[in-house]
């Protein structure tokens, strides 16, 4: 007897299929050309999506599927970030991050208001604004090589408090989201929370596991550990959303509980492997979003100042504490902590689902997003010539922790 498909699981094969080889194809060609795959991605979704040709027109599964996606996004970035590299972390390196958060926070803010926006979407365009991309930033200076130098490593630092200064802006703000204005108590609250879930994550959440290793170690089921791993990364996401944050935010904790043995249980690769899989959808739904027939006129110009903004913001906040060491390190480290990604995206989306964020609104995060990511790795590459030119042939250093 012939069995046949039901109708909805058959189109929503054939979309799932549709959008994984467009995603992955696009992704390949910017990565060709020595950009991040990202964009490509993002772009999957504006072209395929509702507003261009209308291929994939998007559906509450699908948006499910992304949601699933973005979780493991920050959950591979929390399992490549040990809570001792954010603890160890030079002064240098966090007055950095604090200055690159505060700084574009504040220019963001202040034009969205000056515009006349309201104050909950001038706050979400500026926490779009905050959070530098440590997975686009560690690519672009492991593929120049320069992983082992000093800037790289101020860099590197500062992304990584950047992004969870960016995940507690990003908790404060989606608080923002449930209300008709900003309840100051509320996010006051909310801050309070979010603060004592991170110290509880970095500093006694990784003790648990240390004290639970040996048993999880023993257990007879087949790859224990990353069964373990993803369940707790499912519990923190539900349980960051019971409490008011972003289920991100716990997928990347969740992350940072693990990272000290993501190494030795081979975590990394093997999460990676679920995240290549699922990111795409993500990035894809991001996409889809967009309509760019909002921006014309005004709306374009503001796109425009909003991505310049981001630009000089990080430059100026992250170099002001570097300013000392000449400007080539000011450039440089500001330069590499540009690059927004997949935070200020998320950002953008939680802004758009809970209907604070208008699409125009939301056009402007999207393509501040895509063009801070495009124009960085040329910029880096050019303010690293002289450190690529001299390095030795066949000599490649190994990645630097932290």
């Amino acid at each position: 007897m012939e069995t046949t498909v039901p109708t909805g699981t058959e189109q929503l094969l054939l979309e799932l299929f549709v959008i994984f080889v467009t995603t992955k194809m696009l992704g390949e060609i910017f990565e060709r050309l020595s950009l991040p795959a990202v964009p490509g991605e993002i772009l999957a979704g504006i072209i395929l999506g509702p507003y261009a040709l209308g291929w994939i027109p998007g559906s509450d599964t699908l948006r499910s599927v992304a949601q699933i996606g973005a979780i493991f996004v920050l959950f591979s970035a929390g399992l490549e970030t040990s809570p001792r590299d954010l603890i160890r972390v030079s002064r240098k390196a966090l007055l950095v991050s604090v200055l690159g958060v505060v700084v574009p926070f504040v220019l963001g803010f202040a034009y969205m208001k000056l515009r006349g926006d309201t104050t909950v979407e001038a706050v979400f365009v500026a926490a779009a604004m905050v959070a530098t991309s440590i997975g686009i930033t560690a690519r672009t200076l492991a593929d120049m090589h320069v992983l082992s130098t000093r800037t790289a490593r101020i860099i590197l630092g500062a992304a990584v408090f950047d992004d969870v200064l960016g995940m507690l802006v990003l908790a404060v703000v989606a608080g923002a989201a449930s209300g008709n204005g900003v309840a100051w108590l509320h996010l006051s609250v909310l801050t309070g929370e979010a603060v004592a879930f991170a110290l509880f994550m970095m500093f006694i959440a990784p003790r648990i596991v240390r004290q639970l290793r040996p048993k999880m170690e023993q257990m007879s089921t087949q790859n224990a550990s990353l069964v373990v791993a993803l369940a707790i990364c499912l519990l923190l996401s539900w349980l960051a959303v019971k409490i008011g944050m972003a289920a991100i935010v716990g997928a990347f904790f969740a992350g940072l509980t693990f990272a000290d043995y993501a190494p030795r249980w081979n975590l990394i690769p093997r999460v990676g492997g679920i995240t290549a899989f699922l990111a795409p959808f993500f990035f894809f739904d991001i996409g889809s979003r967009f309509n760019a027939r909002v921006l014309t006129g005004n709306l374009l110009t503001m796109a425009v100042v909003i991505s310049l903004l981001a630009i000089i913001s990080k430059v100026i906040g992250c170099g002001l504490p570097l300013l000392h060491e000449g400007w080539p390190m000011v450039l440089r480290v500001g330069i590499g902590m540009m690059p927004r990604g997949e935070v200020a995206l998320i950002v953008a989306l939680v802004g758009v689902q809970s209907k604070i964020l208008s699409q125009p609104a939301y056009g402007i995060v999207v393509l501040m997003t895509v063009a801070t990511t495009i124009i960085a790795p040329p910029i880096l590459r050019y303010l690293f010539r002289r450190e690529i030119k001299l390095r030795p042939a066949g000599n490649v250093p190994a990645p630097v922790r932290l």
